[in-house]
């Protein structure tokens, strides 16, 4: 491909946009959280021992911040305030409110009952967990979206406490998303240092029930070690970008979705799956001179290598490949966007028509942009209310309903030998007039 000219190589230094196979992404997309098991452990294994000391010790090693204690005072989010714009403060309000709204349709009746025969209700309890975790990553970049997104399903969920931990030093516009989403507690931690603080407790942080939000291989490799002590949302690695794309799409849309993805962070991935030959080279032209002006250039760059395309013979056959990578975010760019719909299986978030771009997720439309990736799309969904809740099934039968099923039960607790289970339903004397 063009990406091969000397002049493309001394100016930008791409060695990859070219034609893969799904055998590479699969490959590329592994997890590395079994790399860096050894350290995470250690890091854990610090915070249950030390607590906030550790806390405060890997700020000073990792962040290159000095704290005295962890936790953010209100004084200190009012502060914040002052630092941040007031048109960046009203966007927030502006997209936490589209947040919200996207959400509050999701959220369950409290209890629903229904009789299925007569004498036989059933039904399920949907109630909030009590107090939950929200990770937000630093480092490279704030993402006050990010707090947005994790911590308005739970506040709509109904969770008694929100607490949000972020790398040091704070970002100010992060505290004043935080604020705006409702977030009951925010905490100077970050990496496995935060996770292994959520779960297993500290002085100044109460352990949770749960804990979501995306980060780095070090973030998820101590959110799966820890599963034993709290419930996680999925595995959420790096970000990711699937485009499906016929003849019909516009090639300076598509580079711009892609270019968009690879700034998150080097180990950022995109892969274009197209049925026409000739888009691939189109696009490239258009991100080679989108990517010379770029401020995240260097990033852009290091991402591509981790991505190409795949072109296939038809549609169908794009969709079933998209299908066996499970993109985090999957772009749809087709002449019939709902028919290829239809048949899309997995993927975290899909973006529909050319007018949609992948941004509009990250930030305002309302959905939310916190995605399971590396394949996890074909078992996990994205987070939404029902992360923050857990269900009860509910059954109340009336002496009819229980003289409906009471043969079923006790010809069955009598096959299994389980004869107590059987007289528990004969000493009701259901059969009595």
């Amino acid at each position: 491909m063009s990406s091969k000219s000397n002049k493309s190589k001394q100016q930008v230094e791409i060695t990859r946009w070219s034609e893969v196979n799904e055998d590479f992404w699969s490959k590329n997309r592994e997890s590395k959280v079994d790399e860096v098991q050894e350290t995470v452990k250690g890091i854990v294994d610090m915070v249950r021992e030390k607590g906030d000391a550790a806390l405060i010790e890997l700020a000073e090693k990792f962040d290159k911040v000095k704290l005295k204690k962890v936790q953010v005072s209100r004084e200190e989010i009012e502060e914040a305030y002052e630092k941040v714009s007031p048109e960046v403060v009203e966007e927030l309000e502006n997209a936490a409110y589209n947040i919200q709204r996207f959400h509050e349709m999701q959220k369950p009746a409290d209890l629903w009952l229904r009789e299925v025969e007569p004498g036989v209700t059933l039904g399920v309890k949907s109630t909030p967990l009590e107090r939950v975790g929200c990770y937000v990553p630093g480092g490279r970049a704030s993402y006050p979206s990010t707090v947005l997104m994790t911590v308005i399903p739970a506040r709509v969920a109904g969770v008694d406490e929100i607490v949000v931990c972020t790398p040091a030093p704070a970002n100010p516009i992060t505290l004043v998303a935080a604020d705006i989403a409702g977030a009951d507690e925010i905490f100077l931690t970050g990496g496995a240092q935060a996770v292994a603080a959520m779960a297993l407790g500290t002085e100044s942080i109460e352990p949770v029930q749960k804990i979501v939000g995306p980060g780095n291989v070090f973030v998820t490799g101590a959110k799966m070690l820890l599963r034993n002590k709290v419930e996680i949302d999925f595995p959420a690695g790096p970000s990711e970008i699937g485009v499906l794309a016929d003849d019909s799409a516009v090639p300076e849309f598509l580079a711009s979705d892609l270019i968009a993805q690879c700034e998150h962070d080097p180990s950022s991935a995109c892969l274009l799956v197209t049925c026409d030959p000739d888009l691939p080279d189109a696009i490239w032209e258009v991100m080679e001179g989108m990517i010379q002006d770029a401020p995240r250039r260097d990033i852009i760059v290091k991402a591509l290598n981790n991505s190409g395309y795949i072109v296939t013979e038809d549609l169908d056959l794009a969709i079933e490949i998209m299908n066996g990578i499970a993109p985090e975010h999957l772009s749809i760019q087709v002449r019939d966007p709902l028919d290829a719909l239809s048949k899309v299986r997995n993927a975290g978030s899909i973006f529909v028509g050319p007018y949609t771009p992948v941004a509009a997720g990250d930030y305002a439309s309302g959905t939310n942009h916190v995605l399971p990736t590396a394949g996890y799309a074909m078992t996990s969904s994205g987070l939404n209310v029902a992360h923050f809740m857990k269900t009860s099934t509910v059954q109340y039968l009336t002496r009819e309903g229980l003289a409906s099923i009471a043969d079923t039960i006790e010809t069955l607790a009598t096959a299994e030998g389980l004869h107590a289970h059987r007289e528990s339903v004969a000493i009701r004397g259901y059969d009595e007039e």
